[in-house]
Formats: C-alpha cells, sequence, structure tokens
C-alpha cells in the first residue's frame, strides 16, 4: 500500500448524495478538508443535453454527473470553464456542454457509463469518487395532490401542481454495488442541497441505496436549500422538506439539519418573489419536536445567484464528522 492509499484510508469517509447545482457548489468546499470523498449522484434528468444524449445513445444523464466530476476535480479554472462550455449554434452541437460530450465518448470508448465517469475521473484527477446512483437511467415520475401523474423529471416543476409523491422507474433498479458499498463504509452520510423532488428524493428511492442509509451507523447530516422551488416546494418551511423525506422512505433519517438562518437581502428576495421563490422559512421548534439536531448559521452568498457559502457550509459539516469520529473512538 502506497502513503497516498494509507493517509487515504486513515481519513473520514463521508458519502454525499444529491444532484443539481447545490451539490456540486458544496462539493468545491468539502474537496478542501481532510476527507474521504464519494458521491453518490442522480441519474433521473431527462432535460436539455443531458436529456438529448440519454434518449439518442442510451446512456445515462451525463449533466449532473458532469458538474459534480468539475466541482472535485484538481485541474487550472481553464479547464473547468471549458468542460462546462456549451455550445451556442451547430447542427447536432447547439445547447450541449463539452463535458456532457466528453462523457458521451468515454461512455463508448470504455463501454458502459460507470467505466466512463471513472476514466475521466483520473483525467481530471478527482477528489473523491463519483458513482451514479445507478448503471441505468430512471424515470422520474410524480403523482400531484389531485390525482395527476407527470412522467420526467423536467417536466415535474413545469406543472406547477403540489406534488403528493415522486416514484421510479423502473421500481427495483439495482445500485450500483460500489455506492452501496460506500454507504456501508461510511462514517459520515450527506444529502442535499438541491431539489428536493427531483435531485434528492429519487437517490433514496433506489430500493438498496436507503436500506443502507437506513442500516448505516454513520452520522447522518441534511442540508436544507436556502429558497424554495417553484413548482416543486411552494411555501415549504425546513420541517415540510423533511418530512417529504420521511414520507418516501418511511424512517426518521438524519441525526442533524444543517439551515441557514443569516438574512437575506429585501432585493434578493424580490428577485426571486419575480420567479415565484422565497426563503425556506425556518421552523426551529418543529424541527426539534421532530428529534433532528439542527445547526443554523449564516449559510448564503449572493453574486448573480443565491448559494451555499461552500466555505462555511464544509466548516460545519468537518465539524460534525470529527466529533462524530471523536465519541466512536
Amino acid at each position: 500500500m502506497t502513503t497516498t492509499e494509507r493517509r487515504k484510508e486513515q481519513l473520514p469517509r463521508i458519502v454525499v448524495i444529491g444532484g443539481g447545482t447545490g451539490l456540486s457548489v458544496m462539493l468545491r468546499g468539502l474537496k478542501e478538508k481532510p476527507l474521504d470523498i464519494t458521491a453518490i449522484v442522480t441519474v433521473a434528468d431527462d432535460g436539455g443535453s443531458s436529456g438529448i444524449l440519454r434518449n439518442e445513445l442510451q446512456m445515462p444523464p451525463p449533466g449532473d454527473i458532469r458538474n459534480v466530476l468539475i466541482a472535485l476535480a484538481d485541474v487550472e479554472p481553464l479547464l473547468s470553464d471549458m468542460l462546462q462550455y456549451r455550445f451556442n449554434s451547430g447542427t447536432g452541437l447547439a445547447g450541449h456542454s463539452l463535458g456532457n460530450l466528453m462523457l458521451a465518448a468515454m461512455t463508448d470508448i470504455s463501454g458502459d457509463f460507470v467505466s466512463g465517469v471513472r476514466m475521466l475521473s483520473k483525467v481530471l484527477a478527482v477528489r473523491g469518487r463519483v458513482l451514479p446512483a445507478a448503471g441505468e437511467a430512471i424515470v422520474l415520475k410524480a403523482e400531484t395532490v389531485d390525482g395527476t401523474i407527470i412522467t420526467g423529471e423536467s417536466n415535474i416543476p413545469k406543472a406547477g401542481k403540489a406534488i403528493k409523491r415522486v416514484f421510479i422507474e423502473p421500481p427495483d433498479v439495482e445500485p450500483l454495488e460500489e455506492a452501496v458499498e460506500a454507504i456501508r463504509q461510511a462514517d459520515a452520510i450527506l444529502i442535499g442541497p438541491g431539489s428536493l423532488y427531483t435531485s434528492i428524493i429519487p437517490n433514496l428511492l433506489v430500493p438498496k441505496l436507503a436500506e443502507s442509509i437506513v442500516d448505516s451507523n454513520a452520522v447522518k447530516m441534511f442540508v436544507c436549500n436556502v429558497m424554495t422551488q417553484p413548482g416543486e416546494t411552494d411555501n415549504y418551511s425546513v420541517s415540510d422538506h423533511l418530512a417529504a423525506v420521511h414520507a418516501h422512505i418511511g424512517h426518521h433519517l438524519f441525526d442533524y439539519v444543517i439551515v441557514n438562518d443569516g438574512e437575506i437581502p429585501e432585493q434578493v428576495q424580490m428577485k426571486y418573489a419575480e420567479r415565484g421563490a422565497k426563503a425556506v422559512h425556518l421552523d426551529l421548534e418543529e424541527v426539534k419536536r421532530r428529534g433532528y439536531e439542527v445547526i443554523a448559521d449564516k449559510l448564503v452568498l449572493f453574486r448573480t445567484y443565491l448559494r451555499h457559502d461552500a466555505v462555511r457550509l464544509s466548516h460545519h459539516i468537518y465539524q460534525l464528522v470529527e466529533s462524530w469520529m471523536e465519541r466512536k473512538r
């Protein structure tokens, strides 16, 4: 065993589960901590470039995987920008990002998507492992409160109806054995942030993944979104997010909930209100009443969009992991 492998074996093992922009932002902070990271990423996306490649090449959607690979990559910023570059013109090229096309190429070269992700991880010197939640694409469906069934991840928020539940096809999809094993060996499991019904819960609906999380003795953390998502979590509080996970999984899954309690400037709130989004209400007493420990801090930054403060958020996560490891020793 090499010195690097020995050092990695001694690091706390954290499994991060989700998808979307929020997950990638958080991972940029976490990769700077002394942690052995495994990211398990949703394969339910069916919109945009990912949807086209999924349909035309019969491969899992690459978009969320691409974002996570770039977030964990140890490469020059210019290379990251290049991988995120999206073609604006060209027959067949317009709308595709270069990173998605590279993942499609690696899948073709290696013979399967998982091997393609592994190969690109080496090229990008990724700090940790990136695994799709399953080796095949998943079709996400939603049942709304009025009984309507909506098919397709990209269509669910557009329907503008309150969601009763989401479910996947095939319902008995097999997770990657590597993903299940990573959860079994984890010291910490972190879920979120990301779109609740279309990025987070789909991973938890993969049967053996959810069972492995429930059975794990790791410390389990949920990072709640800062803003509601129109057509998906309208008017949701923090406890509403937790209740949705509980309703789908049937278990009290988390030990800790990490939330933002910093003020969001009024002009920023007004900008989001134009799109039908508002700050997720922290109903602290209700969350505590349900048995969750709460870590609250000013966790947002605003540039063009509101984003989690990756440095501050990763600091809280690392502290929780360290204190959990101390208790186990």
